[in-house]
């Protein structure tokens, strides 16, 4: 059993508290803070395959618009037109935007 002085007691919760909040801890923030950046980028670059880059371009509204009726003639219906954030082309989808 520990000393019950109180000048022992502040020591050993000193030394507790080194062991526990010392370079062991800083590592694990960092460790955590890289690893939601990791993550974050992992998911914009999905999105960006998922919007952008998996799908066909087009130059101009009025180009995919072209598409768009050629699809349509063909019986596909349902595709709207959007103005892609990453490359700033257009592009069709099959999901409403709001």
């Amino acid at each position: 059993m520990g000393s019950k002085k109180r000048s022992a007691w502040a020591k050993q919760k000193a030394e507790f508290a080194a062991e526990l909040y010392g370079s062991d801890m800083d590592d694990l923030f960092a460790r955590e803070e890289q690893r939601r950046e990791d993550t974050h980028a992992q998911r914009e670059a999905a999105l960006r395959d998922k919007a952008c880059e998996s799908k066909n371009r087009y130059a101009s509204r009025a180009e995919a618009q072209e598409n768009l009726a050629w699809c349509e003639a063909r019986g596909k219906r349902g595709l709207s037109i959007y103005r892609c954030p990453y490359c700033n082309g257009w592009h069709l989808t099959s999901h409403p935007h709001a």
